[in-house]
Formats: C-alpha cells, sequence, structure tokens
C-alpha cells in the first residue's frame, strides 16, 4: 500500500520563459487539497492532472481566478487539460477534492505551465526564412518536446499499472490464504468423519440367566 507522501519532482524554470511544476500527491479521503500561483495579466496557462491510484481513479478539480470566480470544474474525473489566458493579476487556485470517497486515498499527477516560449533562434519570427540547419534544429526541438510529453504519459501508466497489479495480488493472495485454511478443515474434517465409521462401538451385554 501507497504511504502518505508527497513528491516535488520539478519545480524548475526551463530556458524559455515557460515555467512549470509538476507533483504527485496523495489526497486523503473527505479531504480537499488546493494549489496557488501568483500570474500577471495575459498570461496563458496550463492545467494538466491524472489520477494513478485509488479508488475509481477520479477526483474533483475546479480552477479559480483571483476574485474567486469559477474558471473550470469536473466531477469525479479520471484525467483532463485546461488551459487558460489569464484577465487579471492575482493569486489563481487549483483545487483538487476526494471528498465524495469516506475510505479511500487518490494518488493525484498535476502538471502546471505557465508563460510562453521564446523563440529557439533569435530574431526568429513566423515570416522569417530559416536556412535548413536552423530548420533541422527546429524541427528536432519540436520533437523532443513530444518525446517528454510521451516519456511522462508512459511514466504515468506504467505506475497505474503498476497500483492495479499490486491491488490484485493483494487480493489473490488473500483469497489463496482463505481457501488454503477452508480445503485444510475441510480435510480435518473429512478424516475424523471416516474415521468414526471405522471406529468398533462397544455395546453394553445384559447378562441372562
Amino acid at each position: 500500500m501507497l504511504s502518505l507522501w508527497l513528491w516535488l519532482l520539478l519545480l524548475l524554470p526551463s530556458s524559455c520563459l515557460v515555467f512549470g511544476t509538476e507533483l504527485t500527491f496523495e489526497l486523503p479521503y473527505n479531504e480537499k487539497q488546493c494549489f496557488y500561483e501568483e500570474l500577471e495579466k495575459d498570461v496563458k496557462f496550463e492545467l494538466d492532472f491524472q489520477v494513478i491510484d485509488g479508488g475509481n481513479y477520479d477526483v474533483d478539480c475546479n480552477v479559480f481566478d483571483p476574485h474567486g470566480n469559477l474558471l473550470y470544474t469536473e466531477k469525479k474525473k479520471q484525467y483532463d487539460s485546461f488551459s487558460h489566458t489569464t484577465t487579471m493579476k492575482g493569486s489563481y487556485k487549483m483545487c483538487f477534492g476526494n471528498e465524495f470517497s469516506t475510505y479511500t486515498n487518490k494518488v493525484v499527477y498535476l502538471d502546471f505551465r505557465h508563460g510562453d516560449e521564446d523563440p529557439l533562434l533569435d530574431n526568429m519570427s513566423a515570416t522569417t526564412a530559416l536556412t535548413q540547419l536552423e530548420s533541422s534544429c527546429v524541427s528536432i526541438h519540436e520533437v523532443l518536446k513530444v518525446v517528454a510529453d510521451s516519456q511522462t504519459w508512459y511514466r504515468l501508466r506504467e505506475s497505474q499499472g503498476r497500483s492495479k497489479a499490486e491491488h490484485l495480488l493483494e487480493r489473490v493472495t488473500y483469497w489463496s490464504m482463505a481457501e488454503t485454511f477452508l480445503l485444510f478443515f475441510i480435510g480435518i474434517g473429512q478424516v475424523v468423519m471416516l474415521r468414526s465409521f471405522f471406529t468398533e462401538k462397544k455395546g453394553s451385554v445384559a447378562a441372562t440367566t
């Protein structure tokens, strides 16, 4: 079973102006956890989350602006993505709820990114003519971003699959133990019953005169 933990996987700005935070945290039952991020106006942010362990692999998710207005809401969602461009400066709040669960903790993966990516090359724009070498560099850069996203996706699927396998192993182990004890007691009962069939019963003999 997974113990209570909070892993900070990544809290580093990239080489561009895109900042990202990746978290994997445990959300206890009947509880809600919120995360806050200070953002400027006209900044685009993206939120990805996925439940990788616990119950039916679902949580509630809500995103609020600095004035408390609801920007995004989903109930009992296994995974989803949300993007938004801020209209004001302030602290944006992301809340994950497991309040509908009465006994099962959830493990949630969160990926939050905000900001715009700088051009890969200096003075590069949509109308800039690139050399063959520069075009190759841009293509490799885009492919590497796809590879990084794919690796994250595969790690999440591996973690989810491992969790399901461990739960299945636990249930199979308990069932096997129950069957073992049941067969043991049935075997003892059969032996006792068979012995009773071949046991000589001594009766009382009445003396006759």
